[in-house]
């Protein structure tokens, strides 16, 4: 269920790019509900990107994708609609080649999000070849295409492949590959406390979420990253 002023912003949000085909500015939005920063509109719009509504599209200036509309407002003929900024989009990903020397080609298990958590990742769609010296001796590693800017502050960028050792636990601090409640999966910062699991974004436009124990398992261990520029 959505707030007053998160119903309000999204109302805005979409009469705008039906009119224009644009989004709004953030100032544009700020007079519009009348508030004082754009501070609350930061925290409107992560709250409704949180909850599915809306989707922010990194790189890409003034870039929002409505993907879904509550009942009071979607008419029944709702489409999502992506609106971009003037940057190009990137190029589609390739599988990297495997090097002769020291290097094991890793499924890419799909894609893992940095951000509001996604379906759980289950199968493979490609693989990257990953240099031997990144990952640990023993045990099991994959890869996963990161979706999402909640870790950028810790060098974590969309689109990057991050290596994942696969392990059951973690310590206080590590990043690590999350599943919420047996559904959803997410990269953050695990904190401890008691029966209680923080998971802790990379950027101060993300709130951390807090869990009990029983509802986070840990799928892996973040032990490398590989950026194709």
């Amino acid at each position: 269920m959505l707030t007053r002023k998160q119903m309000d912003l999204l109302e805005f949000i979409h009469s705008r790019m039906q009119k224009d085909g644009v989004p709004p500015s953030f100032d544009e939005m700020k007079e519009a509900l009348d508030l004082r920063s754009k501070s609350g509109i930061h925290r409107l719009i992560t709250a409704l990107e949180e909850r599915g509504f809306i989707r922010r599209l990194a790189h890409r200036a003034r870039a929002i994708e409505i993907v879904r509309l509550p009942d009071s407002i979607d008419s029944g003929g709702f489409k999502p609609r992506v609106i971009e900024g003037s940057a190009p989009p990137p190029p589609p990903r390739e599988a990297l080649p495997v090097s002769k020397i020291d290097a094991q080609s890793l499924p890419i298990m799909g894609r893992i999000a940095a951000g509001t958590p996604i379906e759980a990742i289950q199968h493979a769609t490609s693989h990257v070849a990953v240099p031997g010296g990144m990952m640990h001796n023993q045990g099991s590693h994959y890869a996963l295409e990161v979706k999402g800017d909640s870790m950028i502050d810790a060098g974590i960028n969309e689109g990057d492949i991050v290596v994942i050792h696969e392990q059951s636990d973690a310590e206080n601090g590590d990043i690590v590959v999350a599943l919420v409640d047996d559904q959803e999966a997410t990269l953050k910062r695990l904190r401890k406390k008691g029966s209680a699991i923080a998971l802790e974004a990379a950027n101060p436009a993300y709130e951390t979420r807090v869990y009990r124990d029983d509802q986070v398992k840990v799928q892996g261990k973040l032990v490398g990253l590989i950026r194709t520029y």
